[in-house]
């Protein structure tokens, strides 16, 4: 049932391909209340109402009924407007593409960017201009109003679900990459097709579940945010202690201090982090080992090759 609430979601998103489906729909019940009212064959009927809905209008087969007639006027009023819109949405698309091509509006993605995001949602909203002022250049991925968006992102118009778009924006010369659908499934779909074009690419994931985070670090996606998750246990600590969501705000959200994560150096492998901790020039946070954050307060890790830490450095503040 998901998968036709997903499927159906994309349809209503594409306007001529939703136009096109209703005028499909309304034309084949007309075709069989035809073939009800006038006792002849479906294909008979479906003929009648392609006819009728094309507006040729042969007049070989005709309603011979009250019933019969009415049911031609619904398909009338409904399918010949639907079907003239549908050509009317493909035409000026097609005039549309041809101007941006003479203008030189159409851009080429093929050159990279810092930062691709695939998909679009409330928390992307909040988070773009915030990510405009940590990376160079942002290319977003998603079908949404360009006047949403802050004007130093690039948009490429599309279904961040369809392998043919994500291709098209070139993740494999991407440094990273940002999914962020407005459904689980549409996260799956878009990961599914970045792991096949660019398997080097590294990728963190916004999902609504710790259940799907997980299915998409099996799919291979390195780094996966459950934003329900996090917001639930964020809100419950902050009743347990209330500074707790003020002290997350100052470390992830001041101006002041910077949030790095950077792999260990050589000459750190075999010591304790308590006593990397002491020789740090930063505060040193923790220790990331195998994908697992150790803050050191219960235990006192050893530092091993490949390792990464989790630092914050004071920053200029900007004038």
């Amino acid at each position: 049932m998901t998968i036709f609430i997903v499927l159906w979601q994309k349809i209503r998103r594409h306007q001529i391909l939703f136009l096109f489906i209703l005028a499909l729909l309304t034309l084949f019940i007309g075709a069989g209340l035809f073939a009800s009212a006038e006792h002849t064959t479906f294909f008979t009927a479906l003929y009648w109402a392609v006819t009728t809905a094309t507006t040729v209008g042969y007049g070989d087969v005709i309603p011979h009924n009250t019933a019969g007639r009415l049911i031609a006027m619904g398909v009338m009023l409904t399918t010949i407007p639907l079907m003239g819109a549908v050509f009317a949405a493909w035409a000026a698309g097609l005039a549309s593409l041809h101007i941006r091509r003479l203008l030189g509006l159409e851009h080429n993605w093929t050159h990279g960017h810092d930062l691709v995001i695939y998909g679009y949602s409330p928390t992307v909203a909040n988070l773009l201009p915030d990510l405009v002022q940590a990376h160079r250049s942002i290319l977003l991925v998603a079908d949404v109003d360009s006047s949403l968006i802050p004007q130093e992102v690039q948009l490429m118009a599309g279904d961040a679900t369809n392998t043919h778009v994500v291709e098209k924006s070139a993740p494999h010369k991407a440094k990273k990459a940002l999914i962020a659908g407005n459904t689980d499934g549409e996260v799956l779909l878009t990961a599914i097709a970045l792991r096949h074009l660019a398997p080097a690419l590294p990728i963190m994931a916004m999902t609504q579940s710790t259940k799907v985070a997980q299915a998409l670090k099996d799919l291979g996606v390195e780094y996966t945010v459950a934003t329900d998750n996090l917001m639930g246990q964020t809100i419950a600590k902050s009743l347990e202690t209330p500074h707790a969501a003020d002290l997350l705000l100052s470390i992830l959200g001041s101006d002041r201090y910077r949030l790095s994560e950077d792999p260990v150096a050589d000459n750190w492998v075999g010591l304790p982090l308590s006593q990397l901790r002491r020789e740090f020039s930063g505060i040193l946070l923790g220790l990331v080992h195998n994908s697992e954050v150790i803050l050191g307060v219960e235990r006192d890790p050893v530092v091993a090759s490949g390792d990464h830490v989790l630092y914050l450095t004071p920053t200029t503040k900007p004038s």
